[in-house]
């Protein structure tokens, strides 16, 4: 694995209703930021995105932010960060954030974080890339995923190998351990469907 330099952060655009969530997020912005890696996210001032970007760059850090240009109404786009790119869909946006990071973390979040994940998750699956991948499980957040991906792997409908490929960590201490440890198992690139 080589070093990271660059973590793409998926989370809410929402603050949620328990404030750990909003100290969660300063404290992930604060640690890559003194860490000396770039925070990649999806670009907006508002809820825990605008948190994490905000305390990034409070601590002296690099932050780039990809947002679509439609989605400005709702998610503010950050206009007080070390680069803002403006795209067009929510497919280049995803692509952009894939490829300036080198390991991906998600936060609390709904089902724009939820889709993010999986998608990158899958991609990791499929061989297409070997980063790590890690869920902040505050407070138990991520547990149901977990188990739901549990359930699937009992029942014969995902791979015990591709069980590792979302490491879940329960502070944000044990983050950036976790993402320099990680070793995906050597994945066939394009599986046949029989093998998810």
């Amino acid at each position: 694995m080589s070093p990271i330099a660059s973590v793409c952060v998926y989370c809410a655009s929402s603050m949620g209703t328990d404030p750990r969530y909003g100290e969660a997020a300063d404290a992930v912005g604060t640690l890559l930021a003194r860490s000396g890696i770039r925070l990649v996210y999806g670009g907006g001032t508002v809820g825990l995105m605008g948190r994490v970007a905000n305390a990034a760059m409070a601590a002296g850090g690099e932050v780039v932010g990809v947002i679509p240009r439609g989605l400005f109404e709702r998610e503010v786009e950050h206009r007080g960060i070390t680069e803002l790119i403006e795209v067009t869909s929510m497919h280049e946006r995803k692509q952009l954030m894939f490829d300036f990071a080198d390991a991906f973390v998600a936060l609390p979040g709904g089902l724009g974080t939820l889709e993010e994940l999986a998608e990158v998750t899958t991609w990791a699956q499929l061989g297409i890339h070997a980063k790590p991948i890690a869920v902040l499980d505050l407070l138990g957040f991520w547990r149901p995923l977990l188990d739901w991906i549990d359930r699937a792997m009992a029942m014969g409908l995902i791979r015990e190998k591709h069980r590792g490929l979302i490491v879940p960590v329960a502070s944000v201490e044990e983050l950036l351990p976790a993402l320099t440890a990680y070793r995906a198992e050597p994945t066939p690139k394009f599986l046949d469907l029989d093998e998810t």
